[in-house]
């Protein structure tokens, strides 16, 4: 079995996901699969992409490999139901068992960064790693006979190719809401270790004693009065304010432009 690296520099690279501003677009999955499919864990293949008609060893329909994947629930009831649109990936836990449980050393963690990743070379596709994973974070690739996994861009984060400000994971970088961030959480005064204390930010699933590295920030309370996200107030909530026995002859602003276009 695989053992983990008794001397790391205390570095944990992973993501913080703001479930508050996720918006379910999969734009994030989307451009993951593009960059990884000709990346460090290329090809990330499917079948019958197009086409629920086809079987093949009694998998019908369509599959594929995804290291990121978005589920979408409705959460609460009433007046307090929302829709909650969760993404899901390799959380590069501090104690996976995903790696300890690899008969032949293909899934390890980098000492110097906390990334989990997998070395296709030594993968015997045993799936051992999948059965592990409580996440559901690891993909089997059919067609090159391999597990595979988020990587967090390994290859894309460390290019020195690449201006500092591209050197983010595909997801982060492509997501049009800005709820995925990507930092260090092993250093407490990092931009992301601030963002999860001030959100109150968790991790996903601590009793079963992984240590997931990645975070989620909850939703906020759901707000239902437009001052609660500082809208202006409406004319009629204005209008209330002027006296009725006072004069808006000399008012300015916007009671003296509506004075002024109503008494035409």
């Amino acid at each position: 079995m695989t053992s983990l690296p008794t001397e790391t520099t205390g570095k944990k690279l992973g993501l913080v996901i703001d479930l508050d501003i996720c918006v379910g677009c999969h734009a994030c999955a989307v451009n993951c699969k593009e960059w990884n499919t000709g990346g460090h864990s290329a090809p990330l293949t499917d079948w019958n992409a197009y086409s629920a008609d086809e079987e093949e060893d009694g998998d019908e329909g369509a599959w594929g490999v995804w290291f990121n994947r978005i589920h979408t629930y409705e959460a609460g009831e009433g007046e307090d139901a929302r829709t909650v649109h969760f993404p899901r990936s390799c959380l590069h836990c501090e104690t996976p068992d995903c790696v300890t449980v690899c008969p032949t050393g293909a899934s390890y963690k980098r000492a110097e960064d906390g990334i989990v990743l997998v070395n296709a070379d030594l993968c015997i596709g045993c799936k051992l790693c999948s059965w592990a994973c409580p996440y559901g974070a690891r993909e089997y690739d059919k067609t090159e006979g391999v597990m595979k996994k988020c990587t967090l861009c390994v290859d894309k984060i460390y290019n020195e190719n690449l201006e500092e400000r591209d050197r983010v994971p595909a997801c982060v970088s492509t997501c049009p809401a800005g709820a995925r961030h990507y930092g260090d959480l092993g250093d407490p005064t990092s931009d992301v270790s601030r963002l999860v204390e001030a959100r109150g930010g968790y991790e996903l699933m601590p009793e079963m004693g992984y240590k997931p590295v990645n975070r989620y920030l909850p939703p906020r309370p759901r707000r239902t009065e437009a001052a609660d996200i500082g809208a202006p107030e409406r004319l009629a909530d204005l209008a209330d304010k002027v006296p009725s026995t006072e004069s808006t002859a000399g008012a300015t602003g916007l009671l003296g432009w509506l004075d002024q276009m109503l008494s035409r």
